[in-house]
């Protein structure tokens, strides 16, 4: 894979997260080699993306043989298999890859994948499940996703208080350590809203706050 001004990503294993990974991020105009020793993943990936390799990404002199220091992202997606895939992300570590990103089956293989390299450790499974309950449980919240173990991002409408005050007025980080950091309003977002933008009725609101706090949105009502 040349080079060029979009960056380069490899995708080491290609079920449904790496796959969905892969094409996501073509679609997008990146580079994108996926790598997974099915044969059948590889041929079904071949045309979605920029290139598909049938390799045991096991082997370190096919990881070199592949050039993976020249890569900006690896993805390493194979979270069931612990041993493997912390094989996966030491070597491409070891080999130059600027960015590992590794998925983990849970905490434990989440600590493990860190000690061993990763940049980012992902948790979609238990991630998506916790987006799942607090869009059932909480009126307020649109939208969830965990960003560390203490703090979440969250979508949410603005409580009946807080519609037509500014948010210089509301004070919402000191008073409840709420940050807002942007605000949809209809097709439009407001990336940086400043102290004197006014809250309406209808907007979105993307906040950042303790997991705990958001826990208690369902009541904010």
């Amino acid at each position: 894979m040349g080079k060029s001004s979009s960056k380069q990503y490899i995708v080491v294993g290609l079920g449904r997260f790496g796959s969905a990974i892969a094409e996501t991020l073509c679609r997008s105009g990146e580079e994108v080699l996926g790598v997974d020793m099915d044969m059948d993943l590889v041929e079904d990936m071949r045309d979605k993306i920029t290139h598909a390799v049938q390799m045991d990404a096991m082997d370190r002199a096919a990881l070199e043989a592949l050039g993976v220091a020249d890569f900006d992202v690896a993805f390493v997606t194979m979270g069931s298999d612990i041993r493997a895939s912390g094989t996966i992300t030491l070597m491409l570590k070891e080999l130059g890859v600027k960015r590992v990103i590794a998925k983990a089956h849970d905490d434990f293989h989440g600590r493990m994948l860190e000690k061993l390299g990763a940049d980012t450790v992902l948790f979609p499974e238990r991630d998506m499940g916790r987006r799942v309950a607090h869009n059932l449980v909480s009126g307020n919240i649109v939208d969830y996703l965990e960003i560390s173990p203490e703090y979440s991002m969250a979508e949410v409408r603005p409580m009946r208080e807080w519609v037509g005050k500014s948010l210089g007025e509301l004070a919402l980080r000191s008073r409840m350590g709420v940050n807002i950091i942007a605000i949809k309003r209809g097709d439009d977002v407001d990336p940086m809203p400043q102290p004197d933008t006014v809250i309406a009725e209808t907007d979105a609101l993307l906040v950042v706050a303790r997991e705990e706090t958001l826990g208690r949105m369902d009541r904010w009502r």
